[in-house]
């Protein structure tokens, strides 16, 4: 597992307990129980994971799988229940579970094994990714036609994005569009009969692989800030071989709403901002905060440098961003002490650390990812809360020198 990140577990539990009629079956300790569970109500889904009591004297007994077996069916008792995801961890004895010897259907309910140990899987955004893999590859209906103007939009986004991208995809004439992560097992089927598939977010790779091996075009990019949005729009055009000039005409547009809308903000758009994460959708925010006019000497992110990050990746450090890929707080600490910025967008522990040193700072997960930001209302929304941020660095300076006098 990463350093300092959270169990790899919970990201795909984020995306299984999300499914509409799935009830989880966790092979794994008590321990992993006791943690997930709670992480399972209190940021996933608000359900129960359901588990048999896996302790030493199951796992060296034999009684595994039987255990495992048994649970999965009292589940499957409740009418309700149709998909029962059997999640392993890293514990040694429930990580080699045998996938032959559980079953693939129980009563009303489909089963499936999703392992995901931390040994294997460094950070949860790729366990997400394993997750979405898994299902599109027992489900999705690869073997049917495809259905030529539908597209798949892969990464977890806030719904307002959703609804924006569907709108705007609409007007270039895409007939469909699949979110995944989903909540319906169904558009996990559907996802196997689309053309294209737009990758949102670069630790995706498992699930874009299995999409190309199909003979799904993969798009790669955001709809964030002016060059990006008309850029993205274009590809899909391509990708789904529709109309050019509606195509054009519709990506002007929106580049255009884009780049007015970011004019409006150009003068409080001053100063230098750090942007530290670990939910692996890091860059795409910062690409929106340099053609915004801030300056973002540092980024930083838990995920592995990918193909499909590498265009971000390119862009930002020919802009002067240093990049840092399965960072460390330590450095991240370092980079705060190093460019003193004037706002870090960070993890808590870094946000505790900045603040101490007068930094205005705010956690990523609940002010980034909890927000919309693509086109031109979605940069307005993070534009906006930023210009509010940077306008506060001599109030944080003066909060310091309260509670942190100098001696």
């Amino acid at each position: 597992m990463h350093p300092q990140s959270m169990c790899p577990a919970f990201g795909g539990l984020r995306v299984l307990m999300r499914i509409d009629g799935a009830q989880v079956c966790m092979a794994a300790d008590q321990g992993c129980l006791y943690g997930l569970t709670f992480v399972s109500h209190f940021y996933a889904a608000r359900r129960s994971i359901v588990s048999p009591e896996l302790m030493n004297a199951q796992i060296s007994g034999g009684t595994m799988i039987d255990d495992v077996r048994c649970t999965i069916e009292k589940i499957a008792e409740d009418p309700s229940v149709r998909f029962i995801p059997v999640v392993s961890t890293c514990v040694a004895e429930t990580a080699g579970i045998a996938e032959e010897l559980l079953p693939k259907r129980v009563g009303n309910a489909d089963v499936l094994l999703v392992r995901l140990p931390a040994f294997q899987i460094r950070t949860h955004p790729e366990a997400k990714d394993v997750a979405v893999s898994s299902l599109v590859k027992r489900f999705g209906a690869f073997g049917e036609p495809k259905k030529g103007k539908t597209l798949v939009v892969l990464g977890e986004i806030f719904p307002v994005d959703a609804m924006m991208i569907g709108g705007v995809l609409q007007k270039i004439g895409v007939e469909s569009v699949i979110t995944l992560p989903g909540a319906d097992l169904d558009d996990y089927v559907q996802a196997g009969r689309a053309s294209a598939c737009a990758v949102l977010h670069p630790f995706y790779e498992r699930t874009a692989a299995l999409f190309e091996s199909a003979g799904v075009k993969i798009v790669g990019g955001n709809p964030i800030g002016a060059n990006a949005t008309g850029q993205w729009i274009e590809r899909i055009g391509e990708a789904l071989d529709l109309d050019p000039e509606t195509v054009k005409t519709v990506a002007e547009e929106e580049r255009q709403k884009a780049k007015g809308m970011m004019a409006g903000f150009a003068e409080r758009m001053h100063g230098s901002v750090i942007v530290a994460g670990y939910e692996g959708n890091e860059l795409p925010l910062v690409r929106l905060l340099l053609e915004a006019g801030l300056d973002v000497p540092y980024a930083s992110t838990s995920i592995a440098r990918t193909a499909l990050g590498e265009e971000d990746h390119r862009l930002l450090t020919m802009l002067g961003t240093e990049v840092r890929y399965r960072k460390y707080l330590e450095e991240d600490m370092e980079a705060v002490l190093e460019h003193k910025p004037d706002l870090v967008i960070g993890t808590t522990s870094l946000d505790s650390f900045a603040k101490e040193h007068g930094i205005p700072a705010i956690y990523y997960t609940n002010n980034i990812s909890a927000r919309p930001i693509f086109f031109a209302s979605g940069a307005a929304s993070v534009l906006g809360m930023i210009a509010g941020l940077l306008e506060k660095r001599e109030i944080y300076g003066r909060m310091k020198e309260y509670f942190m006098p100098s001696a």
